[in-house]
């Protein structure tokens, strides 16, 4: 798994690429496509981290005809060029908004990239390598693409024929040279280029191969259902960077089972580790708050022993988690909630870091920005503990050694 992270200003080219996404409001083969979820973050959200993680990329600006898209590209740190309704209808070209939002910065980069928010499975780390291509001068156009040694066919004047190959002869994949399919992730141009030309293939075309796990797209509901099966799966990794974790009990400390006793008391199985896990995580200042819907007694004993707060026997998670987010101060969007079941969906929806054990429901899963690998009652708390403790201490070695630099 490959972790990027590398802010941008967004306010202008620092860098000698620019990327452009196009991500206008209407869409009538998936209404609101743009803002739909995969991994429990909007695609266009997705589609800018990924590309202000590349080291590349300098600015990042979204041309949208659409408030809400606006709000959302603005949050994940990008610049908005409102798009004139003439480059916003079903005929408009992705070239077209293009070059209208180039045009608004202070000069042209050296290079310029078309990014489609279809494509949710963007690897920053490929993203760089297609724009070094161009900077470099090895290309003129660079996308991404799947190679593929599928047999194809098409219909010609006397029925099928084989594309690159012969109907009499089927040679062994490994004696076939690869096609390639474009994914629609990503275009990488020189400007003079599609300033030239007005279109995204010109001079020296090249493929940037990607991944198969990364060469999904999204044009329709099953699209979409494939996406945020494969999310899970797909190897992209962010930092887990927050200010405070949020857990359910049931499930998440534990394995979502109870002993009864013949008294009819109930007895769980919790994992000693995750107490270690809580205990760093405390001592790196970040707090954690167990909220549940669980009455049973055995929930609060837990919580003293792990000397953590805890709201259970809450009716509606969602609202209290809203009251504690108020008042502890906290933004939402560097919040996690780890979650198990659909009684947590409403507090997934409302942090940046919807995360799941990956033994949850299909829709908790859905849902989630981040699965984790253990269960709960298996090490899920201190899974989660170690990742926001590494990225606290990888921040702070960062800044330790930027200081010393100066």
């Amino acid at each position: 798994m490959r972790t990027h992270s590398g802010p941008h200003d967004p306010a202008g080219p620092d860098g000698r690429a620019v990327c452009v996404i196009p991500a206008r409001g209407g869409s009538k083969g998936l209404p609101g496509k743009n803002l739909a979820k995969v991994g429990g973050v909007p695609l266009i959200v997705r589609t800018v981290r990924a590309a202000r993680a590349a080291q590349t990329v300098g600015a990042v600006l979204v041309s949208t005809d659409d408030r809400a898209i606006a709000e959302a590209a603005r949050a994940a740190g990008a610049r908005v060029v409102d798009r004139p309704d003439e480059l916003s209808g079903d005929t408009a070209s992705s070239e077209s908004a293009v070059l209208h939002a180039i045009a608004t910065l202070p000069a042209p980069p050296e290079a310029t990239v078309l990014l489609q928010c279809t494509s949710p499975f963007l690897d920053p780390a490929d993203l760089d390598a297609a724009i070094t291509r161009v900077l470099d001068g090895t290309a003129d156009t660079v996308f991404a693409a799947l190679a593929c040694h599928e047999f194809q066919w098409a219909e010609g004047p006397d029925g099928l024929a084989g594309v690159g190959h012969s109907a009499a002869f089927r040679p062994r994949r490994q004696d076939r040279a690869a096609h390639y399919r474009e994914t629609g992730a990503f275009y990488v141009m020189r400007t003079t280029g599609l300033l030239e030309h007005g279109h995204r293939f010109f001079g020296r075309i090249a493929a940037q191969p990607v991944p198969r796990a990364h060469a999904v797209e999204i044009d329709s509901v099953e699209d979409l259902a494939v996406a945020r099966a494969l999310a899970p799966l797909s190897g992209i990794t962010e930092p887990l960077d927050v200010d405070a974790v949020v857990t359910d009990f049931d499930g998440v400390h534990t394995d979502d089972r109870a002993g009864v006793g013949q008294d009819g008391g109930e007895t769980v199985t919790v994992s000693r580790e995750d107490g270690m896990g809580v205990s760093l995580l405390r001592k790196a200042g970040v707090p954690l708050l167990i909220l549940s819907t669980e009455t049973n007694p055995v929930v609060a004993a837990r919580a003293a022993k792990l000397r953590v707060p805890v709201l259970h026997g809450i009716a509606d998670k969602a609202a209290a988690l809203d009251r504690w987010l108020r008042d502890e101060g906290l933004d939402p969007a560097r919040v996690a909630y780890v979650g198990n079941d659909v009684n947590d969906l409403g507090c997934l929806a409302l942090v940046g870091w919807p995360v799941a054990v990956p033994d949850a429901h299909p829709d908790v899963i859905a849902a989630a920005r981040l699965v984790l690998t253990r269960p709960g009652g298996a090490g899920a708390v201190r899974e989660i503990c170690d990742l926001v403790v590494a990225q606290r201490t990888n921040r702070a070695s960062h800044t330790k050694t930027s200081q010393s630099e100066d």
